[in-house]
Parts: structure tokens; C-alpha cells; sequence
């Protein structure tokens, strides 16, 4: 079966949505525009285009980059921010810095003098252009999703003011990371009551697509009323496979594909339909300004506008093991990196060979001491690490669930297809052994031992696994034309999964919490709103899809070649943010 990841729904904006592109965009909002028009834009927006491309645009206009004139010195920025980068290659401490940190508050003051004070129009451009004070203003954002940024900064694209474009491209994500994105949000988060217009910068600044602040906010709540999809992407990898090529009908010329990030809305993008054009937004757009809608509001409560659940694909079919790894403990994710919640996880076999292995929790009997030892003579590259001497690796076949709550030692093996089902903290996976691998870029990957060491639950033993993360299946309610199975996850993990196998029509609800879900059988299924709410929305096999909170009751079915055939979805939600009394759905 294929999917159809070359058919991304778009989310239709209602009403009579307005779009301009090129200079036409600029020419209208210069018709319309208080003086003077401040284009505000996301870290990684190419600046040096824009400024170029507005200066053709607007030829009366002076354009004013409030970063050349304003910003602290990239040596002062860096004394700043060092404590939370830390000397780790991939590891730093979530910053809680506002932009105007980075700016020299006398020199926005004197720059919004010069603009009150000129003859003419003027443009203010940069991240960080709302901060100049002045009286009146038209207020355009420049957005852009995380992953574009992260595929211009392994082109050669520097972090923000830095002059580090042939660093590491870990050093670079983990500065954006912990640090610009974090600052970026924060800023972004503020000036979307303020708007008066969006401009997409995912493909280019002079193709830029400019949506007015009532379609944006049209769109997001578009999103939230109906179910929808993000845009996965797809990236190769040192142990990656070949189902993901096939299946998802990508590049057959890529050596492999390692992993897809499908429903993690910090770094995907969603896809607008403006009459009949698509705009390109983050995702986390919607989380950031319909975060009740969205999340339902007990979920908000607990975690606030982030969206808690990540969908991904590890395909080793054809290719290697993952790393062995283990993830932190919540406590030590927050003391030494400032996540407020940890990275939990589980593997849901979507497919696998014969021989698939999942390797999970320590054989019983396991002397600490010796395993670390062993690790470190592997890491000094004295002898490779016996993993199955220390670790269990138990079979595993098609539709097989582990749990892997943090603390757990674990890695897929190689001939696995995996639907990870994860808390949404992404980044922190304390390598221990990577069975003598380079990465892509030709260096050894990082290797985390003491941090590992610190986290590892040394009684999570043979028994322990069998007993608590494997085969934890349970049929939790039926009626004709389907089943219900809980699969999962730990009880120590705070996301529930569902699995229905269905032939006919199955009902859900949100029961006020978002769900995640994805097509794990069958070719393609419909969901639909019982009362006619939304329009019924097709997926198809291996595809995630998001169904906000607001939504409430849905039903999903089989449709086309799929019918007569069995299905199943596998759900995810927040354990403990659906009403008590609800009905198992």
C-alpha cells in the first residue's frame, strides 16, 4: 500500500480570505499602512533578500534594519546566553531570555525618534522590528517553520547575528534550540493580538505569500473545528531504512530514511487553502493561538500552549540498529536542562521482518559497575559493547506496542518499521552505545555516558519488562463492526493509547482532550463529524492525523478500496484530561 504524502490537505480558510505575493503584497499593505510598516520576522527569515527586495518593492520608502542598528554585539549576546548553550555539543538549559535582552534599549529609543522625525515612509525590518517604540505602525509578521530553518542552517545558514555558518550543525540547532527559539516564541506569542498581517517566508522572501491578520486568525480556528494533518518530513540517517521510501513514495534516489517527524507541531508546518492558493505556516501556530481549542482545556491547564504528544517513524527496514539509549528521568530533565516534562516514549510496530528485535530493559542480573565499564571501554574504542550480554532483546512482530517510560534502557532493532509514540521533548536521548558508527557528516555521534549512568532504573530487569511494558494488551469495549484495545502506554507515562480494529463505522469522542491518531491497517478510512460539523477528511495508511478538542464527537469508517476489509487506528490522548464519567471510547 502507499500513502499519499504527496497530497497534503490543506486547512480551507472561510469566508473571503485576502492574499497578495511579490510586490503586489507590499504595494497593498503600503496603500493601507499607518507609518511605519514594521515587518517583525522569525530567526532565519533571510534578512539580507527581504531588505533587498523591499527597497525594490517600496522605492520611496526608507527601509531601516532594526538589527544593524539596534541589536547588542553578537560578543555581548554570546556572554549572555553561554550558561544556557553549556560546552555539550548537543545539550544546553531552556532559556527564559525576552528579546529585548539582545537589543540596546537607548539605541530602539533613539532609532523610534529617527522614524517619528523622518520626511518620509518607512520600513523596519528585522527579528525583533516591534520593539522600536513608535505611536502608530502597520505590524506584518515574517514567519517560518522550524524545519526549513534547520535545513538552511545545514546549508550553511548561520544561527542569528552569528558568523558560525560552517559550525557544527548540531552547535547550530542547539543554540536555536534552547535559546533563539525559545526567545522567538516568547516574542511571536506577543505580537499576534497586534498583527495586521502574515507573511509566509517558508519558499522564498520575494515569493512570499501575504495573508491579512483576519484570514491568519480565520485559519487557525479553521484548524482547531476539524481534524487535519501537518506536513511531515522526512530525514536520513546513519541506521535508516527503506519502507518509508516505498511506502511514502519519496526520493528513490536517497541512500535511506532514517526517521519522519508526523505530527510534532514545534518544528511542522500546516498548509492554508486561501482561495485556492496555500500558504505555509508553523503548526504551532494553532497551539500558540487556539491552545483550549486545540488541547481541550485540562490538557492546556497541564502543560500549557505546547502540544504534549509527538507521532514519528523510525524505519531501520534494511538498515542498522538505533543507538542504545536511555531517556531522563523527570527530575534530572528539569534540574539540568529546564524541560518541565520528560521524554517517555514508546514503539508501536507498524511493520517489521521476522528477525526484528526491540531491545528493552536489562537482563536480570545485570552488575551496574561491569556494564558501565564495558561502555566506556566501548566509547574509548577498546572493544565493542556486547549489548546483549547487559540488555534484553526481545522479538518483536507487526503491530507489537513496548512502553518505554524514561529510565528505560532501549533501541529499536535493525528490519523494524516504528510509529513512536512519545511525550513531545525530542532532543534528549542519552546515547551509550552506537555499535561503532560515524555520523552522516563523518564524526563520531555524541555519546552521553554519564548522563546515561545517571538515569539508567538498574531494576527494570527481565521480569520487570515482560511484565509491564510488553504485551499489554487489554479489549476495553466492542460492538458490531469493531474493538477496542488499550495497548498501553506505562503507568509511570502520562499518554493512553486506544487501538480500534474496526469493519464498520466507529464512534469516538474527544472527550475534551486532543487526540492524536494514526491509520496503522488498511489503505484509507474517512472521518467524519456525526452532525455534519466538518467535512469528512480521508486518510490513508501510516498517516497521522490531529483531532482537536473542540471537535468532540467523530466517527471514523472504512471508504474506497478499504471497504469490506478490517481496519485499525491506534489513539493517543492525555491520561487523566478526559471527564471522569466519560464512556470508554
Amino acid at each position: 500500500m502507499t500513502s499519499s504524502y504527496d497530497k497534503f490537505p490543506r486547512i480551507t480558510v472561510p469566508g473571503e480570505p485576502k492574499l497578495w505575493t511579490g510586490a503586489q503584497a507590499w504595494q497593498e499593505v503600503a496603500r493601507n499602512a499607518a507609518d511605519p510598516i514594521v515587518v517583525d520576522t522569525y530567526p532565519g527569515v533571510r534578512l539580507d533578500e527581504l531588505e533587498a527586495f523591499l527597497r525594490e518593492a517600496l522605492p520611496g520608502h526608507q527601509v531601516m534594519n532594526v538589527e544593524d542598528l539596534a541589536a547588542r554585539p553578537t560578543v555581548e549576546i554570546d556572554r549572555l546566553i553561554a550558561p544556557h548553550l553549556t560546552d555539550d555539543r548537543v545539550f544546553g538549559v531552556l532559556s527564559h531570555f525576552s528579546l529585548a535582552e539582545f537589543y540596546d534599549e537607548g539605541k530602539l529609543a533613539e532609532l523610534g525618534r529617527e522614524v517619528s522625525a523622518s520626511d518620509g515612509p518607512v520600513v523596519l525590518i528585522g527579528w525583533g522590528a516591534a520593539l522600536v517604540p513608535v505611536a502608530e505602525r502597520t505590524l506584518v509578521l515574517a514567519d517560518l517553520a522550524r524545519w526549513e530553518l534547520q535545513q538552511r542552517q545545514r546549508a550553511g545558514a548561520p544561527n542569528w547575528r552569528c558568523d558560525n555558518g560552517t559550525e557544527d550543525t548540531l552547535r547550530k540547532y542547539k543554540r536555536s534550540f534552547f535559546v533563539e527559539w525559545r526567545v522567538a516564541d516568547r516574542h511571536k506569542r506577543e505580537l499576534f493580538g497586534e498583527i495586521d498581517y502574515v507573511l509566509d517566508t517558508n519558499s522564498s522572501v520575494r515569493g512570499g505569500k501575504l495573508i491579512t491578520a483576519e484570514t491568519f486568525h480565520r485559519g487557525m480556528e479553521a484548524a482547531v473545528s476539524a481534524p487535519f494533518r501537518v506536513v511531515p518530513f522526512f530525514d536520513p540517517g546513519v541506521w535508516g531504512g527503506q519502507w518509508m521510501r516505498e511506502i511514502c513514495g519519496l526520493d528513490p534516489d536517497a541512500a535511506n530514511y532514517a526517521w519522519c517527524f508526523d505530527c510534532v507541531p514545534e518544528e511542522n508546518s500546516i498548509l492554508l487553502d486561501v482561495g485556492g492558493d496555500t500558504v505555509e505556516l508553523p503548526a504551532v501556530d494553532v497551539v500558540f493561538t487556539r491552545p483550549r481549542e486545540l488541547l481541550g482545556a485540562l490538557t492546556h491547564a497541564r502543560f500549557g500552549a505546547e502540544f504534549p504528544i509527538r507521532f514519528d517513524f523510525l524505519d531501520t527496514m534494511g538498515g542498522g540498529n538505533l543507538s542504545l539509549q536511555v531517556h531522563p528521568l523527570t527530575e534530572y530533565i528539569q534540574d539540568r536542562f529546564g524541560m518541565h516534562y520528560t521524554q517517555d516514549e514508546s514503539y508501536y510496530l507498524l511493520d517489521c521482518d521476522d528477525d526484528a528485535v526491540v531491545y528493552l530493559g536489562l537482563r536480570s542480573g545485570t552488575d551496574p559497575d561491569a556494564m558501565i565499564t564495558e561502555l566506556r571501554n566501548a566509547s574509548d574504542g577498546e572493544a565493542p559493547f556486547p549489548a546483549e550480554k547487559y540488555v534484553n532483546a526481545f522479538p518483536a512482530k507487526k503491530h507489537d506496542h513496548f512502553s518505554i517510560p524514561a529510565g528505560t534502557v532501549h533501541c529499536s532493532g535493525a528490519n523494524s518499521m516504528v510509529l513512536e509514540i512519545s511525550a513531545t521533548p525530542y532532543i534528549f536521548t542519552f546515547k551509550m552505545w552506537d555499535w561503532g558508527r560515524l555520523g552522516l557528516d563523518g564524526r563520531p555521534r555524541p555519546i552521553h555516558l554519564e548522563h546515561a549512568a545517571r538515569n539508567i532504573q538498574w531494576d527494570r530487569n527481565t521480569e520487570w519488562a515482560q511484565e509491564q511494558l510488553i504485551d499489554q494488551v487489554q479489549e476495553v469495549a466492542s460492538a458490531p463492526g469493531w474493538v477496542e484495545e488499550r495497548t498501553g502506554l506505562h503507568e509511570l507515562e502520562f499518554i493512553e493509547t486506544r487501538r480500534h480494529w474496526f469493519t464498520g463505522t466507529v464512534p469516538h469522542h474527544t472527550n475534551g482532550t486532543v487526540n492524536v491518531i494514526n491509520l496503522v491497517e488498511g489503505a484509507e478510512a474517512v472521518v467524519e463529524s456525526p452532525d455534519n460539523a466538518f467535512e469528512p477528511f480521508e486518510v490513508h495508511y501510516a498517516e497521522t492525523f490531529i483531532i482537536p478538542a473542540a471537535v468532540g464527537a467523530f466517527t471514523i469508517r472504512p471508504t474506497g478500496n478499504s471497504v469490506g476489509q478490517r481496519l485499525g487506528t491506534v489513539k493517543a490522548y492525555v491520561r487523566g484530561t478526559e471527564p471522569q464519567t466519560a464512556l470508554s471510547r
